[in-house]
This record gives C-alpha cells, sequence and structure tokens, in this order.
C-alpha cells in the first residue's frame, strides 16, 4: 500500500512512517498542507493519514476539498480534539475514520487495515485470482497448496498487478507505486522485482505478461 502521512511533528511523523514502512508500505510524508497538495497532483494514493492542526491551515479544509474533488481516497484523521462535535464534524466532512492522540502503532495498523478492507468491501484481507490467493496485509501468498512469504516490494507489486487483472501497468506506474518521491529508482529496479515476483509464481495459472514498449499485466485463467 501507498500512504500520505500529512503531520507537521516530526517525530511523531517520523515514528509513524517508520512502522508503516517496516510493515512494507510505501509512505510519503507531507508536513504541511502545500506539501500534501502537490503529492496528490502526482502521487496515487491507497489510505491518508491526516493531521488537523497544520502550519498552513487547517487539515479539515484539506478534508472537504479532498471530497469535493469526488476523490475517494480513505481518510483517517489523527486528532488531539477530544469533544464529540469535533469528531462528528470530521465525519460529517468525509473522514472514514479518527484515532484520538496520543495513539498506540498498533491500533493505528488495526484501523488502517479495517478501513481498508471496508473500501475493498471484503470480510477479509485475501485476495484470489485463479489459484492464487494473496494477502497484502500480512504479506503472504499461497499458490495451491504453497504458502510463500513475499519480501516489501515484491508484496507491493503484486498487489498493483493484482488490483486490476488484465490491465497494463507502465514502469513508470510501478515505480510511484513501489516508491516513495524521496527513493532513487530505475526502470530496470523494476525489471528486477518482476523477475523475482516471476518465481514466486512458478506453478500458479496466473503469470505476469510483458506488453512491449507498454509495461507489464497480470494475466490468469
Amino acid at each position: 500500500m501507498r500512504f500520505l502521512l500529512i503531520e507537521d511533528n516530526a517525530r511523531l511523523a517520523g515514528a509513524v512512517s517508520d512502522g508503516l514502512r517496516l510493515d512494507g508500505h510505501v509512505v510519503d510524508v507531507a508536513p504541511d498542507l502545500s506539501t500534501a497538495d502537490e503529492f496528490m497532483k502526482t502521487g496515487d494514493y491507497d489510505l491518508i493519514l491526516l493531521d488537523i492542526m497544520l502550519p498552513d491551515g487547517d487539515g479539515r479544509s484539506f478534508l472537504k476539498a479532498h471530497r469535493e474533488r469526488q476523490d475517494d481516497t480513505p481518510v483517517i484523521v489523527l486528532t488531539a480534539r477530544s469533544e464529540v462535535s469535533d469528531r462528528v464534524g470530521m465525519l460529517d466532512l468525509g473522514a472514514d475514520d479518527y484515532l484520538m492522540k496520543p495513539f498506540d502503532f498498533s491500533e493505528l495498523e488495526a484501523r488502517c487495515r479495517a478501513v481498508l478492507r471496508r473500501r475493498a468491501g471484503a470480510a477479509d484481507n485475501r485476495r484470489r485470482f485463479g489459484n492464487l490467493s494473496f494477502d497484502p496485509l500480512a504479506g503472504t501468498l499461497q499458490v495451491a497448496d504453497r504458502r510463500i512469504r513475499l519480501r516489501n516490494r515484491e508484496l507491493r507489486l503484486l498487489e498493483v498487478l493484482l488490483a486490476a487483472p488484465g490491465r497494463i501497468h507502465s514502469k513508470a506506474r510501478l515505480a510511484d507505486r513501489l516508491f516513495a518521491y524521496d527513493e532513487d529508482v530505475s526502470e530496470n529496479a523494476i525489471e528486477v522485482y518482476v523477475a523475482r515476483l516471476r518465481k514466486h509464481l512458478a506453478g500458479a495459472d496466473v503469470t505476469i505478461e510483458t506488453v512491449r514498449g507498454l509495461g507489464y499485466r497480470l494475466v490468469g485463467p
């Protein structure tokens, strides 16, 4: 998954982003609303974690504009406000959930999983295609009776391909989904991760097909 964390407290932002990256996610950190707006223009995110009190404005204005653009990317608000009216107001503006500061990271992880499940309309985290069963949040892949543990970027690559079987993904799009803004990446790196994932899919009735000059797509039965 790719997350956008909008938080001006550097210590908290560092702790949250480090934890999410250890879970295998790609995280872009915006310390203010203007940086977040720039990220949103070029990035494609699975989930936004939004602080309310920011140096250049109120996170609620970002949330309102986000929903007025008909952007359905889930948003979890991170807030120090304890009043019920504040929390209700954020939910009415379009927040999918909120978490009171200070919070335990394990609770944040659980709320992220729950919001992403709701967005997918699923009762659990698993995705199935052919004889492949994939749990992106646990980081596990099962091919027939064989259980495979994926490394972080192999996992994220499969997640992107499996979200839209048959769709062609360019190397540039895959790089955007697998790497944060502050990471250098070459097309060669994408080829390496595709090759690794193909090895894991040996024995599956699902394959990664190269579309010459365009990119890659996942095809199955």
